[in-house]
């Protein structure tokens, strides 16, 4: 595959258990060898949440986007739908990394994937460089209770999701993680049937992060962390925002940025400004 700036190479490899599809851009008039690893959400491909945002990133000569477990391509080698931890993700992105033979990297991640990016950081922290965090999960709230109670809605779905009622459960998912969305009836039709492709694959990646939400140490979760952008849908809660807000007031390192108008879905509405923060962002960690 090619595109404007990018030669792109579409790959699979063995990770335990699975067979992982991934792809690997590399850009032809940069060669300043910084490299980037892209993570999407729950539910959603690789492909889907990043391509635009790709097609005007400028700043890395190499870029890593994973169809993580039970999403995408990737598939388990059983062919079915294999339940799994977050933690098994990490230690996934470890082996798919360290395939590439990469040893400092910069990460991007969705959602799920933003949590992803922060276990990996906490376990592997001499890899990671630069860490931009699009809606993280586990981080909606500023009180962590109240947080936890979300995840009750999440079960709900998951329990939907895996009764043959996939969209009772897509529709009650995107009520709880966008409640102030704006409900124009293509973007829901997109966001449904983007969900719904593998429900069962889905379903796992919600169930993971429930599990992860009872014996996670949040605080040092963040304590852990280096060089972070949070970057946060105008109209997703204002909780949301307040929390972030409080973790850039106590850390020089977390920066807290809001992009208006977009909601949780903020990769597929708003591609180029984020493109245009992960440049910005990494042209002056660069240039200091």
């Amino acid at each position: 595959m090619v595109n404007k700036h990018y030669q792109v190479k579409k790959c699979q490899l063995d990770i335990a258990g699975h067979r992982y599809t991934y792809r690997l851009y590399r850009r032809h008039d940069n060669d300043n060898q910084r490299c980037i690893l892209l993570l999407h959400g729950a539910g959603v491909a690789g492909v889907d949440t990043w391509s635009n945002i790709i097609a005007k990133l400028n700043q890395w000569q190499y870029i890593l986007l994973p169809d993580l477990r039970g999403m995408g391509e990737t598939v388990s080698h059983c062919q079915g739908e294999l339940a799994y931890s977050v933690e098994e993700l990490v230690q996934d992105m470890h082996s798919l990394v360290s395939q590439q033979g990469w040893d400092s990297f910069d990460i991007a991640g969705y959602s799920l994937g933003a949590l992803v990016s922060m276990l990996y950081k906490q376990r592997y922290s001499s890899q990671v460089r630069q860490q931009y965090l699009l809606e993280p999960g586990l981080f909606d709230c500023l009180d962590w209770n109240e947080s936890k109670i979300l995840r009750a809605r999440y079960a709900q779905a998951v329990i939907d999701l895996r009764n043959n009622q996939a969209l009772t459960g897509v529709t009650k998912f995107l009520n709880t993680i966008s409640p102030q969305r704006k409900r124009l009836q293509k973007a829901e039709d997109i966001a449904i049937a983007r969900l719904l492709k593998r429900r069962l694959g889905f379903a796992n990646a919600l169930q993971s992060v429930n599990d992860l939400a009872v014996l996670l140490d949040r605080e040092q979760l963040v304590l852990d962390q280096g060089n972070v952008v949070s970057i946060i849908g105008g109209l997703s809660v204002g909780s949301m925002h307040h929390y972030h807000q409080q973790l850039a007031k106590k850390s020089p390192l977390w920066q807290y940025i809001s992009i208006q108008g977009c909601d949780h879905s903020l990769p597929y509405q708003k591609p180029r400004q984020i493109a245009a923060i992960l440049n910005q962002i990494s042209a002056s960690v660069s240039s200091a």
